[in-house]
This record gives structure tokens, sequence and C-alpha cells, in this order.
């Protein structure tokens, strides 16, 4: 492809008043006011004094730049290019949006908690977004760090990573079909530990999964959690328990897991295949296949009131170091193989020792859903505010959540499961030029659009008479 003109019979110039860049933002909006985004936040935000009037106006907006693709408080301009004010009301001003944000108190932080959660239950009641969580239900759990550069950042700190940053604790439920939305979230200090305020927020996000549940069935449902090693702790398997949940979480191999490892007969181990190779950043290898086996486990056995009994399920490849380890005198325990283990309370009649595996290998799904909202609106913490960062942050999953749900409503197998960055450039930043008839608008789209029929069935879907839209 190359220009069609040269250089000198080509101008540039922007004087058109009648055109939008983000035409998708239209649907998007017409979806985000029909689960009541707007009226929640009107309802349940107290943000003081004139900055925090017309609260729900000014949440969508925000949320609308986050959905266009504005990662700063400054790009929130964009919402107020070309014809935007003639598509959308209250196209605030960027320093209006910013003002509202830093009059946020963490009181205020919990309760736009409270207006994601309940506005996810809504799109869940008329999109197909949680198709199947009435029967069974995936919660996984796991933090990131955020980076952010300068002094000014109150919270910041250096985590486990080594980079200076904040600490943002995310839960996401998914089922057999559907890809994975954020059911809580929380910011916290870069030096947090992993495991802080975890138990906690693993009881909002299970609760809200029941809420979900209940209303697709009445017959209960499975839910599971899954987790890392950092969450293996009685607190949260103990709060998991607690709501009936099954748990799958890693665990650490200290001397009590070793010697339950090493209790397992030699002919008790199944070969596994993997479909594709996996790639194992500890020995830097390639790992197409490996074995599995388990024992009967009791946890936390320290306390009686604590006790949790369960599987402690072993997966254990060839250790591709053992040779230079042996030449190094450090022959041990595990010589030949390494190990993996988890402890898990899905009982055995619901799933074997392959099958529990399978599920828990796939706790790494999180890992995607961290890299979209870095991608995304969590590219930065806009803010020097630690509660003006956590709103954002609040923020960032609704607009997560509401492009999903949107990208559910095309029907395209293609946009169900793809990234944020993918909805945007395909629904979201379309070009649009605007006319009105008979105080009708009228967008009109670039013909010869690649994902135009994808684009038209969220538009008629979400401007037709409400109806359950589930399957």
């Amino acid at each position: 492809m190359k220009l069609s003109h040269t250089s000198a019979a080509t101008s540039a110039v922007f004087d058109d008043p009648n055109l939008i860049g983000s035409a998708g933002l239209v649907p998007i909006l017409r979806l985000a006011q029909s689960a009541g985004l707007s009226a929640l936040a009107d309802e349940h935000l107290s943000v003081p004094s004139d900055k925090g009037a017309n609260a729900g106006a000014k949440v969508t907006a925000l949320v609308a730049g986050m959905v266009a693709g504005a990662d700063s408080i400054d790009d929130m301009a964009l919402l107020r290019h070309g014809a935007m004010g003639r598509v959308f009301e209250r196209c605030y001003a960027s320093s209006t949006l910013g003002s509202f944000l830093r009059a946020f108190t963490f009181g205020h932080v919990r309760q736009l908690d409270a207006v994601a959660t309940r506005f996810l239950t809504n799109l869940a009641a008329t999109t197909p977004i949680l198709s199947g969580v009435g029967q069974v239900a995936v919660v996984d759990i796991d933090d990131t760090i955020i980076e952010v550069h300068g002094n000014a950042k109150q919270g910041a700190g250096f985590g486990y990573t080594k980079v200076r940053g904040m600490n943002a604790l995310i839960a996401t439920v998914s089922t057999d079909t559907t890809a994975p939305v954020i059911v809580a979230q929380r910011l916290r200090k870069g030096s947090a530990n992993s495991a802080r305020g975890a138990a906690r927020l693993v009881r909002d996000a299970l609760k809200t999964v029941r809420t979900l549940a209940r209303e697709q069935s009445k017959t209960g449902t499975r839910v599971l959690l899954r987790a890392d090693s950092a969450y293996y702790g009685h607190p949260v398997i103990g709060a998991a328990v607690k709501t009936g949940a099954e748990v799958s979480i890693t665990v650490r191999l200290d001397a009590r897991i070793k010697a339950a490892i090493s209790a397992i007969a030699d002919d008790a181990w199944t070969t596994i295949e993997y479909p594709h190779a996996v790639f194992d950043e500890e020995s830097g290898t390639w790992i197409s296949s490996a074995q599995v086996a388990e024992v009967p486990y009791v946890a936390f056995t320290s306390k009686k009131k604590t006790q949790v009994p369960g599987r402690l399920v072993v997966r254990r490849i060839p250790d591709a170091n053992a040779e230079k380890k042996k030449r190094a005198g450090q022959d041990g325990l595990f010589e030949v193989f390494r190990h993996h283990a988890f402890f898990t309370t899905t009982p055995t009649g619901v799933a074997d020792t392959v099958a529990v595996d399978k599920v828990h290998r796939a706790h790494a799904i999180i890992e995607q859903v961290h890299a979209d909202l870095k991608n995304s609106a969590l590219a930065h913490l806009p803010s020097g505010k630690f509660a003006a960062n956590a709103a954002w942050l609040v923020l960032a999953v609704i607009a997560f959540n509401l492009t999903r749900a949107a990208a559910t409503l095309t029907g395209a197998p293609g946009l169900v499961r793809a990234t944020t960055a993918t909805m945007r450039r395909t629904l979201i930043t379309v070009p649009a030029r605007v006319a009105t008839s008979a105080r009708k608008v009228i967008l009109h789209l670039p013909r010869g659009w690649p994902w135009q029929h994808a684009w038209t069935v969220l538009f008629e879907r979400v401007h037709a008479p409400p109806a359950p839209l589930l399957t």
C-alpha cells in the first residue's frame, strides 16, 4: 500500500464538526445505560461538594473514556472532539473529571465497589457475559504490580517484582463457555504482601458469584477458588470453604509437603501429555509431558478448628538441572524430578487426578486479565492521591466488564474471548459522520468496515426493546 497523491497534493485540516472517532461508544453507552450504571452511581456515591455533583454522569464519562482508550485523565479530552457533544450529553472536560476523582476518599472507593458489583449483576442479567455460572463457576485471585514513576504517588513502593508501583488485587470469575470477568478488586500499597486483605476480597467475590448464580439457577452451583502459593493459608482457604466453595491452591514445598510427596508410591504416577508444549521458566525448557499423583491431605493441622481435609495433587517433570546440581554436590530428595503441588477440596467423585490438575493449570488465565488491564486503562495510575487511583482501578474494571459484555452481544466467536484492545479496534474506535434528520441522529459509518456485521448486531441488540438475552 502507498499514498495515492504526492506530498504537494496532500493536506490535512482539523475542521469538520460532524465527525466522531469512536462511534462504538453509542451502543456501548446504551448498554451501560440499560444496565443502570449512571443510576447506580447517583444512588450509591456521596462524593461531597460541587465536585461530586452529577456523579452518575461523571462515572459514565470516565468509563466511556476508558472504553475508547484513555489511560490518563488528560486522555479524557477525546470525549470532546467533533460532534461528540451532539451525540452524547455531559461531555465533561478532563479537569472536571480529575477534580471528581481527587475528591474520593476510601469510603467513596468502597461505594464505587458496590456500584461495580451491582452493575456486573445487571449486565449478567441481560447479556450472556456469564452464561453457565449457575452450574459451575471458577474464581481466580491474584495480584499484580502497576508500575508508577515520579515521587508524588501516595502508596507507591517496591513489591515482589522489585518494581516501584502499586499493588492491584483482582478476582475474576469464568465458566466453561465464557471468558473471565472481574468480580472484585482492591488497590493496595506497592509493598503490600500478596495475601494481605485477600480473605476479605475472596468473601466479597464469592458473595457476588453466588448472587450471579442464583439469578440463573435455583438448584445451586459449584464454585471453585483457584490461587497460587501466595494465598495458601487458612484465612483465604477458610473464607472459601465457609461459603461452600471448593479450592485449588498451589502449596509451598515445605518439609511437611515434601514428606507427603516422598510417601507417594512409584506406581501411583500417571503420565499426561500436554496438547501444546509448556514453557517452564525455572528450567528455561519446553515441557511436553509430566506425571501426576495425589495423596489425601489435611491442611493446617496445628489447630483442630482450622483443619481442612482435602487432596494433595502433585505434578512432576524431569529436572533439567539435575545433573548440574549433582555435580555441585546438591543431591536431595528430588534429584530427578521437580515437583509442583497444590491442595484441593474438589471431591474425587467430581474430578480425578488428571482432571483437577488440568483445571488448576488454567489458573494462568488471570494473568491475561492483568495484561489486558495494563494494556488499557491501567497502563498508568493517573493521580498522586491514592484514593483517586483506587477509584480509577474500579472504573477500569467497570470498563473491562462493560466491553466484555458488549462483545458477547455481537455473537462473533472471534470477539467473545478477544482482548480489550481487539474489541476497541473493531467495535469502538470506528469513525462516523453525524447527521440529523427529523430529530433523529444518523451515524454514517465507513463502507466496507470488516466488522460491520458484528457492530450492527451489537447496535441493534442494545437498541431493541429490553428482553433477556441469556442463552
